[in-house]
């Protein structure tokens, strides 16, 4: 099982309406009106010109996903999405991230008491991980919580 997965819950009527409504926003500011826009250049450039015909507001859709689909596949930076599940960082590493936490937040106590327990955590793993027998590790982190 994936201990990283997000999940959104819905609950009941209001958090139906709530998701119609997110919905609803996402579809109107990010395909509605940039075809709009795009409908009303069209057929301003259009009154210019004889053989161009005005286009409604289906076309004006369309035509600003082109004006996307382009834009997304000739652009110099390419997108790249990532939807995979991230692999946790081994000891070594987070040792490393929790000394720049350390350097950076000396007076933040609640920071602090957050870095105590989880090196204080990490001492633990590490001493199931050498098969010292539990005593001694219940022994640790008593030493460890009267520290």
């Amino acid at each position: 099982m994936k201990k990283n997965l997000n999940v959104i819950q819905v609950k009941g009527t209001r958090g139906l309406l709530m998701l119609v409504g997110i919905g609803c926003c996402l579809a109107a500011g990010f395909i509605y009106f940039p075809g709009w826009v795009s409908m009303h250049i069209w057929n301003l450039t259009a009154k210019y010109f004889e053989q161009i015909p005005a286009i409604g507001i289906l076309q004006g859709i369309l035509l600003w996903g082109i004006i996307a689909a382009a834009y997304f596949t000739f652009r110099k930076e390419k997108l790249v999405v990532c939807m995979n599940a991230s692999e946790g960082l081994d000891d070594e590493e987070l040792k490393k991230v929790f000394a720049e936490i350390k350097k950076q937040a000396n007076n933040d106590t609640l920071i602090q008491s957050m870095i105590k327990a989880k090196e204080a955590e990490l001492k633990i793993r590490n001493l199931q991980n050498l098969n010292i027998p539990k005593a001694d590790i219940k022994d640790d982190k008593e030493k460890i919580e009267s520290k």
